[in-house]
């Protein structure tokens, strides 16, 4: 509900703004600002190896880390949330570069943020976090598997023919028929990085592995001579500070080839957000407020891509690292961006040196760590239905495409979680009258149905045909919604057909015990009285046919 004292409702007022209002000290500014430079510090090799592994320079990886990390801190809806470049895009943003060039990426992340921000603006972030968790696990393990292979080519130096195929299956015999061109210089590049972000996060966890084996492994490849691959050979040097902002070519035909990526950005960029935002809240009691997140990440894309960055998300490592460094509010995350900046300003030169088999080496730990690997194969020894979800949703991410994998996914969900409700239906009948005949009738006429549980369009389709085979003969017929929570339009409508069928055959409808929104529906459907009687209860009913009710059974569908 919007609140009266203050100029925005609530749930688009910035959590910095909260921050500042509770008071802000000196001690809380020391403690951001050693958070932000731990974070920082996290965040300078992820943003460059993210940025190459997604086909763009290293250079855009830190704009994105810069612009969109300030502005996801500075107007978010989580006061612990860093935005920056995600390993959850590398694949749609490499295929997006292939497919329209870095203009074309350019202008489906402007468009990215604009859909952003409508979303938010519409109230429509609540909604996201629908999304069945058995699909969240199968696209982010899915990611985690195409990101791997990504990195295949860097972590062993092959050397290709012709330019490296963007689709998994292309991918794969494409590297296999490069391998004799292995380098036997990068692979160790690559194994002593990986066994120095393992050892130092069993060793020293609260030490930045990353950064200190991306130094230790470019350190040796300069003073030993290693013929690697370094990011100066590809890329050239990075530049000393931000471009001036600029707007990538919009005419009708770039942006009709843009909006389908761009679509597939807003909607990958919303869950991993509001996931990273939920993690913070789990981590610290917090919570963040969606729609102000949504419409942050909207202004932060469109920010970035105007400095020529990639897409921005919120970030779960980076997120859960700012928590751990002792971060009090988005402060920290405003701070990390500006310490990028300053590596940018002062040690940009030295970048060049990075070994590109270092920074796969980085990816294959980030990507091994997005798996997830306890909660997928729980997910598939939990049932049937969880495994299929699961399983389909990673292997259409990893052989077809992210958008179809969580369209597919969502779908299977929401078909599981149909079939989970309908199954909890359940039917019980109620035959009044001392002689009890057979087909549900009795010598009163009167037959008690009992509804269990939601009666919705799954539950309508296995309980009408029952309903409509007991409604045969009687000359009363009651249904008990006492413990029918809701109906919708498809139950009122199964129940309006039985309805008329009883009145045809000259008997009565009834109704008990239903709630006001279960007896909103019906009435909406046309169930009033003459044709059916609303009654307080089945004692009601059978004092009209001058039968208590004597004995109960029921019978589960399920």
């Amino acid at each position: 509900m919007p609140n009266s004292s203050q100029p925005e409702p609530p749930e688009f007022l910035p959590k910095l703004i909260t921050v500042l209002r509770e008071g802000y000290s000196t001690k809380n500014l020391q403690a951001d600002a050693l958070a932000g430079l731990t974070v920082a510090i996290v965040a300078l090799p992820l943003s460059m190896a993210i940025a190459i592994a997604s086909g763009v320079g290293p250079e855009r990886g830190l704009y994105t880390a810069i612009v969109g990390g300030f502005l996801v801190s500075a107007l978010g809806g989580s006061r612990f949330q860093i935005g920056g470049p995600a390993g959850a895009f590398i694949v749609l943003v490499s295929a997006c570069v292939a497919a329209t060039g870095v203009e074309g990426m350019l202008l489906a992340t402007l468009l990215s943020g604009v859909m952003l921000i409508a979303v938010g603006a519409l109230r429509l972030g609540s909604y996201i976090r629908f999304i069945p968790y058995p699909v969240t696990v199968g696209f982010t393990a899915g990611i985690a598997v195409i990101i791997f292979a990504s990195q295949l080519r860097d972590l062993a130096g092959l050397h290709l023919n012709g330019p490296e195929p963007g689709a998994f299956l292309e991918k794969i015999p494409a590297l296999w028929h490069a391998r004799e061109t292995a380098s036997l210089a990068a692979i160790a590049v690559a194994v002593v990085t990986i066994a120095i972000i393992v050892a130092v996060k069993r060793l020293r966890p609260s030490w930045p592995g990353m950064l200190i084996a991306i130094a230790a492994a470019s350190v040796c490849a300069l003073v030993l001579g290693l013929q690697v691959e370094t990011i100066g050979n590809r890329f050239g040097g990075l530049p000393r500070g931000l471009p001036a902002p600029s707007l990538p070519d919009i005419n009708r035909a770039t942006v009709a080839a843009a909006m389908p990526w761009a679509v597939s950005f807003a909607l990958l960029g919303a869950i991993e957000s509001l996931l990273s935002a939920v993690v913070a809240d789990g981590m610290t009691g917090r919570r963040h407020r969606s729609n102000a997140e949504l419409v942050a990440q909207g202004v932060a894309n469109i920010g970035a891509a105007l400095f020529g960055g990639m897409c921005v998300t919120g970030t779960i490592a980076r997120t859960a690292t700012n928590v751990r460094a002792g971060s009090h509010g988005p402060v920290s995350g405003m701070l990390h961006a500006l310490f990028v900046l300053a590596f940018m300003l002062v040690a940009a030169p030295l970048a060049a040196y990075i070994p590109l088999a270092a920074l796969a080496g980085v990816l294959a730990i980030v990507a091994w760590n997005m798996a997830e690997k306890e909660e997928l194969w729980s997910l598939i020894r939990a049932s049937r239905g969880d495994a299929m979800v699961v399983l389909v949703t990673l292997a259409l991410v990893v052989f077809r495409d992210l958008t179809t994998g969580i369209v597919v996914g969502v779908a299977l969900g929401g078909a599981v979680f149909i079939r989970r409700m309908s199954d909890a239906a359940a039917l019980g009948k109620h035959e009044a009258g001392p002689h009890a005949m057979s087909d549900y009738t009795s010598a009163s006429g009167l037959v008690v149905c009992h509804l269990r549980g939601p009666y919705f369009f799954g539950a309508a389709a296995r309980l009408g045909s029952v309903l409509d085979r007991i409604a045969d003969t009687p000359q009363g017929f009651a249904v008990d919604f006492t413990d029918v929570p809701f109906i919708d339009s498809s139950g009122a409508r199964s129940l309006d057909l039985l309805a008329h069928k009883t009145a045809r055959k000259g008997g009565q409808m009834f109704f008990t015990a239903t709630n006001r929104d279960v007896r909103a529906m019906l009435e909406g459907y046309g169930l009033r009285a003459p044709r059916v009687q609303y009654l307080p209860d089945i004692a009601a009913v059978a004092a009209i046919f001058d039968a208590p009710p004597e004995g109960e059974s029921s019978e589960s569908l399920a």
